[in-house]
């Protein structure tokens, strides 16, 4: 099924017809090839497309929603929309985006689109094999996979929007298990982009198998008050945590640990964060977000200081505000909601970028954490955590010992408010991106 922006406009003008004050058509469709590899043959291979559109529609300041897979049910799915509107709560914000112009940005490379099933195997087979190659401990490999997508979007609605365009993405991962002495322990990768030539297929093999044998000998540690340093694979964990708090539903909900912190010091000032759906290449990077309103580049935190919230249409409604480009949908059968683009951490002026090859002499003592468990457990509300990690301790700069089964605890903002130094390692792993950052005075358990 395919759906172009006169037929989207067509859709949008019946809907008026029968009796919607605001309507809206949102069209998404997906081709994906993905491959999965176990002892370099293919455990599984699929090729899929799926498409389908949703209506929503305002009638008497109350909001009705319906989808279908079938273009052919245009006139029940605009009837079922009508019909619940009529028992949908009153919402006096409700208001569909107005008419801007797309913003400009790369997200489109036709050689995913040319991409044959053989060239996916391939591409697959090597994430493996160089796990393999880089270390006689690697003895399992786990999910080495890689997955290539071609999507096309349109958006229409009443209020002047009508626009569509396509994307790529692709995306690569791995699982290790390195094994010494009767010991195992796990590596893990990730490459993702809008560009198949981002992906260096055989370096995530590598770095995965270096991630686990770097691990072998572990030890515990007593708990002490140190410095850590969070590799981006775990920064970037903690930055996913903290975003929902600058989400503009959440803070109006009460839900926000950043609720009435507008314009004051929230974090170090040695840090930005900033959403921004205009990077060439990212895969949250977007023209438009999924109600029609342009993306654009949105600074959050300033040096340390909370600037914006992150708004769709009705969030900004209700702050008598604008939205800020950040309405995501998890799939066309999805209502908006708020979500980042992409979100990222950065230096601020006030602090300069540490070379990754320097990070350790940086800290002088103190643990690396290279992997951390449940994070996802944190409090998203108090920003209370504590979490198991593991990762290598350092002495006098160099690595002494790897470490295991250590626990950090704390609070998110007072994490973020010790950030003494930040590497210049930025890594993306989805939408959300983050360098390394030297943390002071962590309480570290066993």
């Amino acid at each position: 099924m395919s759906l172009d922006p006169g037929m989207a406009e067509e859709i949008v003008s019946r809907a008026l017809r029968d009796g919607a004050d605001q309507a809206e058509l949102f069209f998404r469709s997906y081709r994906n090839v993905s491959v999965e590899i176990k002892d370099q043959a293919v455990e599984s291979l699929s090729s899929s497309f799926s498409a389908g559109y949703a209506m929503r529609v305002i009638r008497n300041s109350r909001l009705g929603f319906s989808f279908s897979t079938d273009i052919h049910e245009v006139r029940q799915v605009i009837a079922r929309a009508i019909e619940a509107s009529e028992s949908a709560d009153n919402d006096p914000f409700l208001s569909f985006a107005a008419e801007s112009p797309m913003s400009e940005v790369r997200i489109y490379d036709e050689s995913i689109r040319n991409m044959r099933e053989d060239d996916a195997i391939g591409m697959a087979l090597q994430i493996e094999k160089a796990a393999y190659d880089a270390d006689s401990r690697i003895k399992r490999a786990r999910k080495p996979s890689a997955s290539f997508t071609v999507s096309e979007t349109v958006i229409a609605n009443s209020c002047g929007i009508n626009a569509r365009y396509d994307a790529t993405a692709c995306s690569a991962q791995i699982t290790v298990v390195a094994e010494s002495g009767g010991e195992s322990q796990t590596g893990w990768d990730y490459g993702g982009s809008r560009f198949l030539k981002d992906l260096a297929f055989e370096e995530i093999g590598r770095t995965a198998a270096a991630s686990a044998v770097r691990l072998l000998g572990s030890r515990n540690i007593r708990g002490i008050k140190a410095d850590v340093i969070l590799d981006n694979t775990v920064a970037h964990e903690f930055l996913g945590i903290f975003a929902s708090s600058l989400s503009s539903d959440a803070v109006q909900k009460g839900k926000s640990l950043l609720k009435d912190r507008l314009h004051s010091r929230v974090i170090s000032s040695r840090i930005n964060i900033t959403d921004s759906g205009l990077l060439p290449g990212r895969l949250g990077s977007r023209p438009l977000d999924d109600e029609g309103v342009a993306t654009q580049s949105t600074p959050l935190v300033h040096e340390g200081m909370l600037l914006s919230y992150l708004f769709n249409t009705n969030t900004a409604n209700k702050a008598k505000t604008v939205s800020t480009g950040n309405a995501i949908r998890g799939s066309f059968s999805s209502l908006p909601s708020v979500g980042v683009t992409n979100l990222f951490i950065e230096a601020s002026a006030a602090s300069a970028c540490i070379p990754r090859r320097s990070l350790f002499s940086a800290m002088q003592k103190g643990l690396y954490v290279v992997d951390a468990m449940g994070i996802h457990t944190a409090n998203p509300i108090s920003g209370d955590f504590s979490i198991g990690v593991s990762g290598l301790w350092i002495e006098n700069g160099e690595v002494a010992f790897p470490v295991k089964e250590a626990v950090i605890s704390g609070n998110l903002l007072d994490f973020f408010s010790k950030v003494s130094a930040i590497g210049d390692d930025m890594r993306f792993f989805g939408a959300v991106g983050s360098p390394s950052l030297i943390i002071s005075d962590i309480d570290i358990s066993a």
